[in-house]
C-alpha cells in the first residue's frame, strides 16, 4: 500500500473514531451527589443522589440505595439543595406583544410571532431558577391570543424553546381576560356584562363553525372557508388548548366559572386577587388558580383586596394553586421569595414549593415531563445555596435537560443574577453604584 493510501486510511479511521468517542461522552451519565433533594412528588431526601442521562432523570434517591454508574461524571453538591426547575405559569418575558386594538377577541394572534429570544429577561429567568415559562399576550383584550410554553434552553430562535407533543405540534394555551383591562370604547365592551356577552357570541359562533366542519365530512364542496379565529376557538372548545384567564375580582372570577361550565373548556384562573372570597365555589367547580403573590402596589383598583393569604385559603379549600410572576410585575429572580411570603401568611411549606413547580406543570399539562424530581422526567433542576424559603438562599446553578444554563460563579451569568437590564437586548446587564458594566 502506498504512503498516500496509508494516509487516507488513517484519516478515514480517525473520522470514524472521533464521532464514536463524542457519542460515548454524550452518553455518559452525570451523578449529582451530596445535596439535600426536594423532589416535590415525595418527602425530602437528605444527602441524596440524582443521576441524569440523555437529558432525563435516570435515578433519584438516598445515597445508600442509589447506585452510581462507574463511568458517571460526579458533581459533589454537599451542603446544597436541589429543587426541580421552577415553572412560571404567567410571564411576559421576551418583549412580545399580542393582539392590537382592532377587536376585543383575537384568538388567531400568536405571541410566538413577536418573541425575541435574545431578550435579557430569559437569562434573568434562568438566574432565578425558572426553567419553564407560559409566555402570555397582554390582558387588554377579552381574548388576546395564543400563549407559548417555553423551556429555557439556550436558543437562537423561539422554535428552540418550544414544547411539542409526539406529533411535533407546538404546545400552548389561550389567553383571556375580563375586568377593567379589557373594557374601553367600541368595539371593546363598556361593561362587564357586555364583555361576557361578546365571549359567549364568539364561542357560540365557533360551535357553529365546528358543526359545519363535521357535517362536511371532508367534502371540499361543503367545507367552509378557513377561519383562523374559529380554528383557535375550536381547539379551546375541544380541550386541546387550556384557557389562561386573567381575573381579579370575585364577581369576575365567577363569570369565568359560569362560562367554563356553559362551554366546557379547560381553564386556569390567573392573578385571582379575590379568590379567597370564593374559594369554596372554586373548589366545587374544580377550577385551578395561578396566584400572583405580589402585584403592583396601588397599581390596580381590582387588586385592592389582594391577600398574601390567598394561597393558604385555596389550600384549605382544596383548590389547586400555582404561583406566577407576571414578569415584569414581579421580577423573575424573586420567584422563590413569593413562596416564602405565602408560607408566612399560612400556606404549608409543601404546597408552597409545589406551587412553584409541580402545580404549575399540571396547569400547563406538562407534569409528565417536568415539575418534580422523578425517574423519566426531564432533568430540569436548580441548585440552591440553602433552604428554598430562606431569605439569603441563592440560586447557584440552573440545569435544563441536564445541561447547565446558569452558573452564579460565571461572571457573565452573575450580572444577570444581580445586575440591571436593558429592555430587550441580551448583552445589556449592568451593575449600578460604580460596579462593572456590560
Amino acid at each position: 500500500m502506498s504512503a498516500v493510501r496509508r494516509s487516507v486510511w488513517k484519516i478515514l479511521l480517525l473520522l470514524a473514531v472521533v464521532p464514536a468517542g463524542q457519542a460515548a461522552a454524550q452518553d455518559r451519565s452525570t451523578a449529582f451527589v451530596g445535596a439535600d433533594l426536594i423532589p416535590i412528588s415525595g418527602p425530602p431526601i437528605p444527602g441524596g443522589v440524582v443521576i441524569v442521562s440523555g437529558g432525563t432523570i435516570a435515578a433519584v434517591g438516598p445515597a445508600a440505595s442509589t447506585p452510581i454508574p462507574s463511568d458517571a461524571h460526579r458533581i459533589d453538591l454537599a451542603g446544597k439543595v436541589i429543587l426541580p426547575g421552577l415553572v412560571d405559569t404567567h410571564s411576559h418575558v421576551g418583549g412580545g406583544s399580542g393582539a392590537d386594538g382592532s377587536a376585543p377577541v383575537q384568538p388567531d394572534v400568536r405571541i410566538l410571532d413577536s418573541i425575541n429570544v435574545r431578550d435579557s429577561g430569559f437569562r434573568k429567568c434562568r438566574a432565578g431558577g425558572i426553567t419553564t415559562l407560559n409566555i402570555m399576550p397582554g390582558s387588554g383584550h377579552l381574548l388576546s391570543g395564543q400563549t407559548v410554553y417555553a423551556k429555557l434552553r439556550p436558543a437562537s430562535t423561539i422554535e428552540d424553546l418550544l414544547y411539542r407533543d409526539a406529533s411535533g405540534t407546538m404546545l400552548c394555551g389561550m389567553k383571556m381576560a375580563n375586568g377593567t383591562n379589557s373594557q374601553g370604547d367600541a368595539p371593546f365592551p363598556g361593561t362587564r356584562a357586555k364583555a361576557a356577552a361578546i365571549v359567549r357570541q364568539k364561542l357560540t359562533a365557533a360551535q357553529g363553525y365546528r358543526d359545519k366542519l363535521r357535517a362536511a365530512a371532508g367534502d371540499p364542496d361543503k367545507v367552509p372557508d378557513r377561519d383562523l379565529e374559529m380554528e383557535g376557538l375550536i381547539e379551546v372548545l375541544e380541550g386541546r388548548r387550556v384557557v389562561h384567564h386573567h381575573a381579579h375580582r370575585a364577581d369576575d372570577i365567577m363569570t369565568v366559572v359560569r362560562l367554563k361550565e356553559e362551554f366546557g373548556f379547560k381553564v386556569v384562573l390567573h392573578h385571582v386577587s379575590e379568590a379567597w372570597k370564593v374559594a369554596e365555589q372554586l373548589a366545587q367547580a374544580e377550577v385551578p388558580c395561578s396566584v400572583i403573590v405580589v402585584d403592583s402596589p396601588g397599581g390596580k383598583i381590582e387588586a385592592l383586596d389582594l391577600s398574601l393569604a390567598t394561597g393558604a385559603v385555596l389550600e384549605k379549600a382544596g383548590v389547586p394553586c400555582a404561583f406566577h410572576t407576571d414578569d415584569p410585575v414581579t421580577d423573575s429572580r424573586l420567584f422563590l421569595r413569593t413562596a416564602a411570603l405565602a408560607v408566612r401568611a399560612g400556606m404549608s411549606r409543601e404546597k408552597a414549593l409545589e406551587a412553584l413547580t409541580l402545580a404549575g406543570a399540571r396547569m400547563l399539562e406538562l407534569d409528565r415531563r417536568i415539575g418534580s424530581l422523578e425517574v423519566g422526567k426531564d432533568a430540569d433542576m436548580i441548585v440552591l445555596s440553602g433552604d428554598p424559603l430562606a431569605l439569603r438562599t441563592k440560586v447557584l446553578q440552573t440545569f435544563v435537560e441536564g445541561k447547565k444554563v446558569f452558573d452564579r460563579d460565571d461572571p457573565d451569568d452573575r450580572l444577570y443574577a444581580v445586575g440591571g437590564y436593558g429592555s430587550s437586548r441580551d448583552q445589556q446587564a449592568e451593575m449600578c453604584c460604580g460596579g462593572p458594566t456590560q
